[in-house]
């Protein structure tokens, strides 16, 4: 399909995107209001409670002394599995306000905890207590039946203003302790990377995932201390353990296209999902990697309607990346694993420029999760192509908020190509 026949088709389901996606919702405090209900109803004796528990959390908030905590769904326990972030979410097509609405209604039972557990126990050893409970659940293929004694009632704070929009969270409570109330069902891979003491995390990682495990499986695992050498095993909050899932695993599949052949003709790939559009151009030549961001005034890491469109880049050559990224955080690696994974499929490498569009339709941040999914779901159907490099980024570069000229002052990809007057907004108008 030719690059301006795919760009027209692509306009036409944008349209029918945005029209279903018209209605915004800021409806956290009735999703609190409605677990707090929930909880009530099941609280038993002293707090104690009996429910399911999906997945772990750790905060990264005073590292290394961190919060660390047992999720569950209060008034969901069926459903569980529907709680736990993952590309499962992309299929089912969710929207922000169910992101926020699932994420609203898991309650964070709670530990202090030392990321090593401490001067005498290695969180490789910790197998008894809360934290062993929580490894558990992190190890475990299926949501695990758990009981949760609470010291007092959640915290739950309905004065919500712009923060709790751009970090959703539920309830918070003190654990006192926590029992399991079935044995978990751990699988033979996870089990051997368990048992292994000399295993370095990376080797572990990459072992997993070459098994048929997704990234949210591995991070899950990679979180609860529970990868890596014995000695150097300790807790990685959840936010950190997806980004080192991301990068590590991108990094193994960068390998494995190291030396195959390039792509023989420029591509250019699209999705949209959830007010976020990611343009993947594909260009014949070694690995090269690029992720340009424009976030929309109005979105919601740009919230000032009158700020102007927010640029940020980062990039990488054939060599790949030393130092975490400057500017796009997490998404970076994210993006990544998305197309070194459809290049790996295909054996093939190229050179790589993502570019994402934030529109003010991306009310509420759900995670990186979205910018995977997307990236990956990017390319399944028809893609459009171009006689060159330069000619598919101008293509894109007209569907785009910003001039040519600003995209070259972003993105090394493009500062490359040659300069025409259009670029700049000159000798075109609405009526050429």
């Amino acid at each position: 399909m030719r690059l301006d026949d795919y760009i027209e088709f692509e306009a036409n389901e944008r349209a029918e995107r945005r029209r279903l996606a018209m209605e915004k919702s800021y409806a956290i405090v009735d999703h609190l209001e409605s677990f707090q209900h929930r909880f009530d109803e099941r609280v038993q004796g002293d707090s104690l409670f009996g429910s399911v528990s999906p997945s772990i959390f750790v905060g990264r908030a005073n590292y290394p002394n961190v919060s660390t905590g047992i999720l569950s769904p209060v008034g969901f326990e069926s459903d569980a599995a529907s709680f736990e972030t993952s590309g499962a979410w992309y299929d089912e097509g969710v929207g922000i306000e169910d992101v926020f609405r699932r994420r609203t209604s898991l309650l964070n039972s709670n530990q202090p905890a030392d990321v090593k557990v401490g001067a005498d126990t290695n969180v490789h050893d910790a197998w008894d207590g809360f934290l062993g409970v929580q490894r558990e659940v992190a190890i475990a293929d299926r949501p695990v039946s758990v009981e949760i004694g609470l010291d007092g009632a959640p915290e739950i704070d309905f004065d919500v203003g712009r923060d709790d929009v751009a970090t959703p969270t539920g309830p918070r409570a003190r654990a006192q302790s926590a029992d399991l109330a079935e044995n978990p069902h751990v699988p033979r891979p996870v089990k051997k990377t368990l048992e292994d003491d000399d295993w370095q995390a990376q080797g572990a990682m990459t072992y997993l995932y070459r098994r048929g495990f997704d990234v949210y499986d591995i991070n899950s695992v990679l979180s609860a201390g529970a990868l890596g050498e014995s000695a150097s095993r300790r807790l990685v909050p959840t936010r950190w353990s997806i980004t080192a899932v991301d990068d590590t695993v991108g990094q193994y599949l960068r390998g494995t296209v190291r030396d195959a052949p390039s792509v023989d003709s420029v591509q250019v790939w699209r999705n949209e999902y959830l007010g976020n559009a990611f343009w993947v151009i594909l260009a014949p030549g070694q690995w090269e990697y690029e992720l340009v961001e424009m976030k929309a005034p109005g979105s919601i890491w740009n919230p000032d309607p009158e700020s102007g469109m927010w640029l940020s880049s980062d990039r990488e050559g054939f060599e790949g990346r030393t130092q975490y990224v400057d500017e796009t955080a997490g998404a970076y690696y994210a993006a990544r694993l998305g197309v070194l994974e459809h290049l790996s499929n295909i054996g093939r490498q190229a050179k790589v420029l993502v570019v994402r569009h934030v529109s003010d339709d991306y009310w509420g941040p759900v995670g990186v999760w979205q910018v995977r999914e997307s990236v990956r779901h990017a390319f399944e159907g028809e893609h459009g192509e171009s006689e060159t490099f330069a000619d598919a980024v101008r293509e894109v570069s007209n569907l785009l908020p910003v001039s040519m000229a600003d995209l070259r002052r972003k993105s090394a990809m493009v500062a490359g190509l040659q300069t025409n007057l259009t670029d700049f907004g000159v000798g075109s108008s609405d009526d050429d």
